[in-house]
């Protein structure tokens, strides 16, 4: 791995939970258990390694639509991860963010949510941040409809919105965008996550179920990334003139 090539931003879909706990007979709930363990070493890794911001998709908002007890559960090992890994996150320097509609979480999450994310505030090393109810297209939709209020009240029905605008009001506002998706479990697609912000990140597969990626796993997406050629809409021989 060449450390003078690591991505500044690696956000990663966290598949294969539910497959992990079937391929072991075990409650559904408890491959989601063994998946929130693995966030702590693959955040303390890129920490480690010196990646600047880590994204994981943790709760969409169509898994809202999952039994109901599977979402009890889910809320109850977030609250967990919370209050028992507060402490880590402000000793290894880490500052926790949320992107989401989380106004649908419940009270005592939110409230944990809140309190971790005011004491991290003034961690450096990395920011961890979680998508947690979290809808691209509605995330999208939301900065729509802000612009269509905003021009009305205005009185300018023929403002022209710049993309900068739009990006600098999204949940994402203030974070570099994704140089590296890694989405586990062998399934190839994004399943409506930062839509907007990954028009130019390189995307890396694996047939690996979250439960089992660690960081040799973590090491191997990465060696990938640094062997492909970002060209931006470039050709080679312009990205070459550049560098």
């Amino acid at each position: 791995m060449d450390k003078s090539k690591l991505p500044r931003h690696i956000a990663i879909i966290m598949d294969g939970n539910g497959r992990w706990a079937r391929n072991r007979q075990l409650p559904r709930l408890e491959g989601h258990r063994r998946g929130s363990e693995v966030v702590e070493g693959i955040a303390e890794t890129c920490r480690d390694l010196g990646i600047e911001n880590l994204t994981l998709y943790a709760f969409s908002q169509e898994n809202w639509s999952r039994p109901t007890d599977e979402v009890a559960g889910l809320m109850e090992l977030l609250k967990y991860f919370l209050v028992e890994k507060r402490p880590k996150l402000i000793k290894n320097e880490i500052r926790l963010r949320v992107i989401g509609q989380i106004d649908r979480l419940p009270e005592s999450v939110l409230r944990e949510l809140t309190k971790t994310i005011y004491e991290t505030r003034h961690c450096e090393k990395m920011t961890l941040t979680l998508a947690l109810s979290y809808s691209s297209r509605s995330e999208l939709t939301e900065v729509v409809n802000l612009m269509v209020r905003s021009a009305l009240a205005e009185g300018n029905a023929s403002r022209v919105v710049r993309e900068d605008e739009l990006d600098r009001m999204l949940y994402t506002e203030g974070l570099p965008e994704p140089d590296l998706l890694i989405r586990t479990s062998g399934e190839h697609r994004i399943s409506n996550f930062l839509l907007w912000q990954m028009a130019y990140t390189e995307l890396y597969f694996t047939e690996t179920l979250w439960p089992d990626f660690g960081r040799a796993e973590l090491e191997k997406a990465i060696e990938e990334y640094q062997r492909r050629e970002r060209r931006f809409g470039l050709t080679t021989d312009q990205v070459r003139a550049i560098l």
